[in-house]
């Protein structure tokens, strides 16, 4: 056919889309992922376009990019319970592997060509979170019932995260409409899509029923509410967990927050009803995970974590009939 492989390159670069810059391409990318994507990479995407705006996808390099890291490694907001920056490092890098796994989907670069797949992600440390002895949750219970502008819907936050070792996400995205009052069950929506049933205890169904009332929360929209009707956001959480830190010194020592909720609960549930139980209970029950192959055959159902929840909260619970 008289044709020549770089007649095939030049071929295929022509019916290429044209490259767009970042302060193009940015924007298309976060319209199309979800809220807590968009928190957490956002801010990243936000300083690239800053730094890069005018600059085409398959322009800066993997050490430019690097270098980029770096500062934002140096620039960080110091935090009590901050890792030296590897998080807001490890973050940066998976906004950017997102951004050109998007620009690949797109036919607009190589996979060979992705300079974010040589950027090298920091390891990751161990968690420093642990479980809240007994007395330092009450405490935590006290601040919350006593102090503040709302310690009803507080509370009400509090007691939902213990019961359920939920994650702020899949409270906030709590609706009316998710409350199965019958079966006292509740439907949460959480990270990476996933959609679950959880037991509450009648005591918290109740609770979460008559706030939505009180609060006028629609059928299909938010429930956690204001006393004026506005849905609450992460910023409740963010104001809570600071009055607790005035109130309780080692809470602020330590940069306790909502996920220490989940890893109480769910270590007094593995402590006391085996792993299994406590994978159903944190809603990794579906995935291989750390429990290698005996993960895909050794599941709980929901009436164990019913009786579970149960146990932890000293209430029956209508599954367990």
């Amino acid at each position: 056919m008289g044709l020549t492989p770089a007649d095939l390159v030049e071929g295929a670069a022509a019916n290429r889309p044209a490259i767009p810059t970042f302060a193009e391409f940015v924007p298309k990318v976060a319209a199309t992922v979800s809220p807590g994507v968009l928190r957490t990479y956002g801010t990243y995407w936000k300083r690239i376009v800053e730094r890069w705006g005018d600059r085409r996808l398959d322009e800066p390099t993997p050490l430019e990019f690097e270098r980029l890291g770096a500062q934002i490694r140096e620039e960080r907001v110091t935090r009590k319970n901050g890792r030296d920056g590897r998080g807001a490092v490890e973050n940066y890098v998976a906004a950017i592997r997102c951004l050109y796994k998007k620009a690949v989907a797109e036919g607009l670069i190589d996979e060979a060509d992705d300079p974010a797949q040589k950027v090298a992600k920091p390891k990751r440390l161990p968690s420093t979170r642990r479980a809240l002895q007994d007395h330092r949750l009450s405490e935590i219970n006290e601040i919350a019932a006593t102090t503040g502008d709302d310690p009803a819907l507080d509370s009400l936050i509090l007691r939902l995260h213990t019961e359920t070792a939920c994650r702020r996400g899949g409270a906030l995205s709590l609706r009316p409409s998710d409350l199965d009052e019958e079966q006292c069950l509740i439907r949460l929506r959480e990270k990476g899509g996933t959609v679950r049933w959880q037991p509450v205890s009648p005591t918290l169904m109740a609770a979460l029923v008559d706030h939505g009332k009180e609060r006028r929360a629609p059928v299909d929209g938010q429930l956690l509410r204001y006393r004026d009707g506005r849905a609450i956001t992460y910023r409740r959480y963010d104001h809570l967990w600071v009055r607790v830190a005035r109130h309780l010194p080692w809470a602020a020592a330590q940069g306790v927050s909502t996920h220490w909720l989940r890893h109480t609960v769910l270590t007094w549930v593995e402590r006391n009803f085996g792993h299994a139980v406590a994978r159903a209970y944190a809603g990794h029950a579906e995935t291989g995970g750390d429990t290698g192959s005996t993960g895909v055959y050794v599941k709980a159902d929901l009436q164990e974590v019913a009786v579970a929840l149960s146990a932890l909260t000293g209430e029956k619970h209508p599954l367990m009939y």
